[in-house]
C-alpha cells in the first residue's frame, strides 16, 4: 500500500455553502440506533488549515437559528448529525427548515437524509448548493 506522508493538499470546496430543505421526521421505525431518522452533511477539509464550521439553521415562522460551530481537522473530513447539534439549541423534529454552512478555509459539503418510518429505509444525498462567490 502506498502512502503520501507529508504530501501537501491544495484547499478544494467553497467557504459557503447551502441547503435549501430539511427535515427530521418525529417518528422513526429504528428509533433509537444509527438506523433512526437523521440529516446529516459530510464536510472534507482537504487543505492544511482547520476549518472552523458555522452552520445556521432557517425556519419558515421566525428568525434563524446559530451559529452551531464545528470544527474540522486539515486534510479530514467530517460526518455531521444535524440532530446532534444542541448548542444553541436542538433541532427540531417535525419542522421544515433549511440551512446555510460557512467556513474559514475552502470545504466540500455533502447534504444526506435517512427517513427510516417505514420499515424499508429511504436514503437521499446530494452536493450542497456552492456559493460562487465564495470561492478562495
Amino acid at each position: 500500500m502506498k502512502t503520501n506522508i507529508g504530501k501537501k493538499f491544495a484547499a478544494i470546496g467553497h467557504k459557503r455553502w447551502a441547503i435549501g430543505e430539511g427535515y427530521i421526521p418525529e417518528t422513526s421505525h429504528e428509533l433509537g440506533s444509527e438506523l433512526s431518522n437523521h440529516e446529516s452533511i459530510s464536510v472534507l477539509n482537504a487543505s492544511d488549515e482547520e476549518a472552523h464550521v458555522q452552520i445556521w439553521i432557517f425556519y419558515a415562522d421566525h428568525e434563524p437559528v446559530g451559529p452551531y460551530e464545528v470544527f474540522v481537522e486539515p486534510r479530514r473530513m467530517k460526518q455531521i448529525r444535524f440532530d446532534d447539534l444542541t448548542i444553541p439549541e436542538p433541532i427540531p423534529h417535525g419542522i421544515d427548515y433549511a440551512s446555510l454552512i460557512e467556513s474559514n478555509v475552502p470545504v466540500l459539503v455533502q447534504h444526506t437524509r435517512l427517513d427510516s418510518r417505514p420499515a424499508t429505509n429511504a436514503l437521499i444525498s446530494t452536493i450542497a448548493f456552492a456559493d460562487s462567490e465564495s470561492l478562495m
